[in-house]
This record gives structure tokens, C-alpha cells and sequence, in this order.
């Protein structure tokens, strides 16, 4: 289970950050597995979502690794996000990036 709380929003258990301490999110990232990475690239591009890190594949070469590909993104609150394909998705090499 993962939860997100706002910053100024009180819980019954109190504000879990403190809204003073800045950048939001200082090693944390986010990562999300979907089955269709390049319709997710597309949605990013319409939004115009700060774009972290342009879509790659990770390991950027050889075998091993996920073998996937990522597109990393920072979200209004400066969250780092990660997209990326199933894992295996990306095989070396992979034509998409040669």
C-alpha cells in the first residue's frame, strides 16, 4: 500500500511532512510498471508534463538489467515519477533505439 497526503492537509494522525522542508519528495521516486509505454509517452508529450529524464532504455546498453524502457517525469509537486514497460519488454538491441 502506498499512500500520498497533501502537505496542509491535517490527518487523524497528524501531517506526515513537514511543509517547511523543501524540495518535496528529496530521494524518493515513484515507480509504476504499464503495459503500454509508448501511448503513455504520447500522454505525457499532450500534457506537457516536465519530462526528468527522455524515454530510454534501462540498462542503456547490453544485455541484463530490466530490459525496459523508462520515461522519468516530476509531478506538480516536484515528485519524481517513473514510467516503465514490463520488465524483458526491451530486449539488446532493441530497433526502437538503435
Amino acid at each position: 500500500m502506498l499512500q500520498l497526503h497533501h502537505f496542509a492537509v491535517e490527518h487523524h494522525h497528524g501531517r506526515i511532512g513537514d511543509p517547511e522542508l523543501r524540495p518535496y519528495g528529496n530521494g524518493l521516486a515513484l515507480w509504476f510498471e504499464i503495459d503500454d509505454f509508448d501511448a503513455a509517452v504520447r500522454r505525457v508529450e499532450a500534457l506537457n508534463a516536465e519530462i526528468a529524464l527522455a524515454p530510454h532504455r534501462n540498462p542503456p546498453e547490453g544485455p541484463g538489467g530490466p530490459a525496459h524502457r523508462e520515461i522519468w517525469l516530476r509531478d506538480p509537486d516536484g515528485y519524481l515519477v517513473v514510467l516503465a514497460s514490463p520488465d524483458g519488454e526491451s530486449p539488446w538491441p532493441d530497433p526502437r533505439f538503435a
